[in-house]
């Protein structure tokens, strides 16, 4: 299993670039830039590190097709494609933090994610993303969610094409994502329910129409870990709202709690979120042991004696079949970054 590092967005590309060094020199498989509201758009952010790097692979994490329309998702990541001699990398997803704050709800009408059609629009998002990248001849793409109408060939790329890795997490996008991109990656997926995952991940490989070369499953794990347990445990409850095994559809509360549990988190998910929005990680009504058991049980966090203990979960999750776990860094990426080349990159090499 290869280590991947994910860093937030707002940093300078200048100091991506930086960081991109020291993670290609410590053996970190790739770099995923994040796309969030408020930082600085992903593509342009890896821009100087695509040019400061020669081996690390460079990702824009995750970006929805609702949000920008799968033809221009395909020029931007062309362009950092052939700026990095053929090492981008695109997570595309349904949903993203950026989709939810530009589409329905924001104007005070509700979303209906099953009027959007995700599946069907990330799968075909990927196939015109696929074709674009290709360099090939074709007369359009007419879709059910996503068109494209007129011909198209991009000729200038030079680069092997850049991959195409979709952000699933319930059954259909999972096998979606296994029957038509590159690899999968999956969000805060705990070892104990790796094996669900890899089931639905298989049956999607087991249809598909083309063979998957180098097919890559990763798990975006959020890293906590800090020389002062405090500071880690507070950075934990102010992210704990963005673990996806804890915010709505909570597909991880069934087997992480009891059902009175998973109640009392779901009736108090508010409440996760001003923790976070306000950066005071107070999570009001729910009790702080149960708090700590979410964190424990989602993300690594706790100070530097606890390292060999998350390497253990890693191994695990390993033997369950990833090829790939991204560590999010937040808050000192440099300081995490070196932790992690010390202790954690060289129990997998």
């Amino acid at each position: 299993m290869d280590i991947e590092i994910i860093i937030g967005c707002d940093m300078h590309p200048q100091q991506v670039a930086e960081f991109a060094i020291e993670a290609e020199q410590a053996g970190v498989r790739a770099l995923w830039h994040s796309n969030l509201p408020n930082g600085w758009d992903p593509f342009l952010g890896l821009s100087q590190a695509a040019l400061a790097t020669r081996r690390i692979k460079l990702g824009v994490l995750a970006l929805s097709p609702y949000e920008m329309h799968p033809v221009r998702i395909a020029y931007s990541l062309i362009s950092l494609n052939e700026l990095s001699k053929g090492r981008a990398m695109i997570g595309l997803g349904g949903g993203g933090a950026m989709a939810l704050a530009t589409t329905d709800h924001a104007m005070g009408t509700s979303l209906d994610f099953s009027r959007m059609r995700i599946v069907r629009g990330v799968r075909e998002a990927a196939e015109i993303i696929w074709r674009m990248s290709s360099g090939k001849f074709y007369w359009g793409y007419e879709g059910e969610v996503f068109s494209v109408r007129q011909p198209f060939k991009v000729s200038y790329p030079t680069a092997p094409r850049p991959k195409i890795i979709t952000c699933s997490m319930g059954p259909q996008m999972l096998r979606m994502g296994a029957r038509v991109a590159d690899g999968i990656q999956v969000g805060d997926v705990t070892a104990e329910r790796l094996p669900e995952v890899m089931q639905d991940i298989r049956t999607g490989l087991s249809r598909r129409k083309y063979p998957a070369e180098d097919f890559r499953i990763g798990n975006f794990w959020a890293w906590h870990i800090k020389k002062d347990r405090a500071a880690s445990m507070h950075e934990a409850r102010v992210g704990l709202f963005a673990r996806a095994e804890v915010i709505p559809p909570h597909i991880g509360l069934d087997h992480l709690l009891e059902p009175d549990e998973a109640k009392l988190v779901r009736d108090n998910y508010r409440n996760f979120m001003l923790a976070g929005v306000t950066g005071t990680g107070d999570i009001k009504g729910v009790p702080p042991d149960l708090v700590q058991r979410l964190i424990d049980a989602v993300s690594s966090s706790g100070d530097y004696g606890d390292i060999d203990r998350e390497v253990e979960r890693y191994r695990e999750m390993a033997r369950a079949g990833l090829t790939d776990l991204a560590l999010r860094v937040f808050d000192e990426p440099f300081d995490a970054l070196r932790v992690i080349s010390e202790r954690v990159i060289p129990a997998f090499r």
